[in-house]
């Protein structure tokens, strides 16, 4: 008979043989149950190859169809080392074909990974001819590259992608999420050595290729833009140029140009000659800080002191209180005593005499307007400040807009007020300023400044279109209709006369903003004009920053802004009409000729036809490189315009 110590061994036994197979059972329940869908993931991982499929990128246009952005299919080379059979010809080949270096592509080749990405964006041409050579190791799969048709237009609005097909600046970054779609992948079965298994099933998931994006850019409007701020930079020796053209109805921008510009197919070469030439000897933070530069928005990204161009707000708040009217009268002696300092007049030691108010902001008279700031007083001052929005952001679809810089209600004093009453001491976006601008010439409503109109599919299906409500009423309409006429004498017989051009209704405000330090010599000349004036279609803004010699925003502004002027509005239709007063002025049926080159023969012919100008072509292309007369040049109505194609 088994002893006490035996029978307590054998229980002992058999509870953890008890234990054991409890244990293994629950692990086995645990494994299949649990992580069983896991594991025969990562074994699924294991015995394939998994290579992505890149998808097509949304394109992006423009309002009338125009393509800004596209994208091409290229090629993408990978080895497969498991797979090479003569590692030195692999590298050899590849080193030909894809004009790389032998010894890094040797390295690249003999590298124990699964699948080694030996270059992207390949031409398709060279990527069918490895596929056809049929080298064992060598994978050509799809690949996709994004392709700007117009190399640098609007480079600060659209933007650019990575080298992983993802938007970085711009419109590209703020519609990603749009554009990007999903990637794909190709599967293939391999053995424990990653070969791949003969007659091995592949499987394919494609990709989900972007939707895209239709813009309310304009890209002739955009290009006479650019051209017109390019040649103003260049001519003034100017730091940077601005142009905006923006419907002040519903706040669509038509164009955002910068000056200097960049090349969106090579985002990451430098468009100064001088810091091109020592470029190596820069750090990599350094490149990094001198590339963001470049690719900065002027109009969005940056704060100015707006100067004279804000009197229209003054001016806006001042009627619509009822503190002043259009007859209201005041005094300019060159200069003002605000807080016992003497504040000047722009046209110092000379003075304006007495003069009423439409005579004030024709001649933007400094005193005329810290009187009506000191009839406001800070609080409603700073309240029309919050109304035209001056302390908030936009809410363009742009990344990185900035905000304005302004004084808290208790910091601003006597003298605080009499500057900001003419643009001074305090700093906002161009943007900010447009949109005050709109508000005053369109009734009285804010509106949100936007690019961005709709998405759509391939099939032109819409998927969602942004809407932008209109924005709070500001000022009433009376004032508003007030504002326009006020504003139109400027161009008429004020500041602006440089842009004065016969048969059109213009109104608008030059400003010359000093730029801090005070004293330092260094300017932003600006102008704000609106058209027609009656009832506006388009409001425009110019900014020319640092122009070398002459800096008054009437003087520099005014003659680009003209010529600006004289290319958009005979190509948005709009019909020159002239008064009475026009008829009888000698030069009547006088325009001046638009900047077309750069534009399409066709569009050039109906833009000279709206102007009463015949063309005659010379050449068979489609684009025009060259005209005569000149752009800006004021000519008699059926005079001819000879123009150059390519």
């Amino acid at each position: 008979m088994p002893t006490l110590s035996m029978k307590r061994k054998l229980m002992i036994f058999m509870a953890a043989a008890v234990f054991a197979l409890a244990f293994l059972g629950f692990r086995v329940f645990y494994i299949q149950a649990v992580q069983g869908e896991v594991l025969q993931m990562r074994a699924y991982e294991q015995q394939t190859r998994d290579r992505l499929i890149t998808p097509n990128r949304g394109n992006i246009y423009d309002r009338n169809g125009v393509p800004l952005a596209l994208t091409q299919t290229v090629g993408s080379v990978s080895v497969i080392r498991a797979q090479v059979e003569d590692a030195e010809f692999v590298a050899r080949t590849l080193s030909t074909m894809l004009e790389m270096d032998y010894d890094l592509l040797y390295e690249k080749v003999n590298r124990r990974v699964a699948l080694e990405r030996i270059k992207s964006h390949v031409p398709m041409e060279i990527a069918e001819q490895l596929r056809q050579m049929r080298i064992p190791g060598i994978v050509i799969d799809e690949d996709v590259e994004r392709v700007y048709p117009f190399s640098g237009l609007a480079a600060q609005v659209i933007g650019f992608v990575g080298r992983d097909n993802q938007g970085i600046i711009g419109l590209e970054a703020k519609y990603d999420g749009y554009l990007a779609g999903s990637r794909g992948r190709i599967l293939t079965e391999t053995d424990a050595r990653g070969r791949e298994l003969i007659d091995s099933e592949t499987i394919r998931i494609a990709p989900m290729d972007g939707h895209n994006l239709v813009t309310t850019l304009d890209a002739v409007i955009q290009q006479f833009a650019e051209q017109t701020i390019a040649v103003a930079v260049d001519s003034k020796r100017a730091v940077r140029g601005a142009i905006l053209v923006m419907d002040p109805r519903d706040g669509a921008l038509l164009a955002v140009a910068n000056a200097p510009g960049f090349d969106l197919n090579d985002p990451f070469t430098i468009n100064d000659d001088q810091l091109a030439a020592i470029w190596d000897s820069f750090t990599t933070e350094e490149q990094m800080n001198h590339l963001n530069q470049m690719w900065r928005n002027f109009t969005i990204n940056d704060t100015y002191e707006p100067g004279s161009t804000f009197k229209i707000v003054t001016s806006a708040a001042g009627l619509e209180e009822g503190v002043i009217t259009t007859q209201s009268m005041f005094n300019c002696s060159g200069f003002k005593v605000v807080g016992g300092r003497q504040i000047r007049c722009w046209r110092h030691p000379r003075a304006h005499g007495t003069l009423d108010f439409m005579a004030g902001v024709q001649n933007s008279c400094n005193p005329v307007f810290m009187e009506i700031g000191e009839m406001l007083g800070p609080e409603i001052f700073h309240e029309y400040m919050l109304r035209f929005g001056f302390a908030e952001r936009t809410g363009v679809d742009l990344p990185g807009e900035a905000v304005g810089i302004m004084f808290a209600l208790e910091n601003i004093g006597t003298v605080e007020l009499a500057t900001m009453s003419f643009g001074q001491s305090f700093q906002i976006t161009p943007l900010q300023l447009m949109r005050a601008g709109a508000a005053t010439i369109n009734g009285g409503h804010l509106v949100t400044p936007h690019v961005g109109q709709r998405i759509v599919d391939n099939d032109g299906n819409l998927v969602q279109e942004f809407f932008h409500e209109r924005g709070r009423q500001i000022i009433s309409p009376g004032t508003s209709e007030t504002m326009k006429e006020v504003l139109e004498s400027v161009v008429y017989v004020g500041t602006g006369n440089r842009t004065y051009i016969p048969g059109y209704r213009i109104g608008g405000k030059t400003a010359t903003s000093q730029k801090l330090p005070r004293g330092s010599g260094r300017y932003i000349a600006s102008f704000m004009t609106f058209a027609p004036a009656e009832n506006p279609e388009i409001i425009v803004l110019v900014l020319i920053d640092e122009p070398q010699g002459a800096y008054y925003g009437g003087q520099v502004a005014g003659p680009v802004m003209k010529q600006l002027l004289a290319s958009i509005l005979p190509y948005l239709g709009i019909q020159p009409v002239f008064n009475e007063e026009e008829l009888e002025m000698d030069g009547v049926g006088r325009v001046a000729v638009p900047q077309l080159a750069g534009q399409r023969a066709q569009d050039a012919k109906n833009i000279l036809d709206t102007l009463g100008l015949d063309a005659e072509i010379f050449g068979a292309g489609n684009v025009i490189i060259n005209q005569f007369p000149l752009a800006g040049e004021v000519i008699n109505q059926g005079s001819r315009v000879i123009i150059y194609t390519n």
